[in-house]
């Protein structure tokens, strides 16, 4: 996948990264300082966030990057978890919007985070349902 700029950080050492797993567990407050300053993260960016931070907590190696905005079926996929013909297939069927650029499709990195959202949401409804029955 084409990432921009992509920057890999080592992970903690057990005892920080221990620390952080502490805090973490320990509320929901997440609060961003930059240069004295308090800024609210949106709630995806508080996710991104809580997300990078667990990582570290578990003493994982981490890549951050940015990516672009339109992305070809490849990237879409890669960045899915999904392979390329299955993410083809979805397009076809218009499960996911797709733009193309002469012969070429483009996804926008909008409708693949909302697809992976969609698929969380449902993934999550699937064990509640499954928690229900057995209980």
């Amino acid at each position: 996948m084409a990432l921009i700029a992509p920057r890999m950080t080592s992970g903690l050492p057990a005892e920080d990264a221990g620390k952080l797993r502490r805090a973490l567990e320990g509320g929901n407050d997440i609060t961003v300082f930059v240069d004295g300053t308090v800024h609210r993260l949106t709630p995806q960016a508080r996710d991104a966030v809580v997300d990078l931070l667990s990582r570290f907590s578990r003493g994982e190696a981490v890549t951050v990057s940015s990516v672009e905005e339109m992305l070809t079926t490849s990237q879409a996929a890669e960045l899915a978890g999904i392979s390329h013909t299955y993410l083809r297939n979805m397009t076809d069927r218009g499960e996911i919007p797709v733009e193309y650029r002469g012969t070429h499709r483009r996804i926008r990195l909008a409708a693949i985070l909302a697809w992976l959202d969609q698929q969380k949401k449902s993934e999550q409804q699937d064990t509640q349902q499954q928690d229900s029955s057995t209980g």
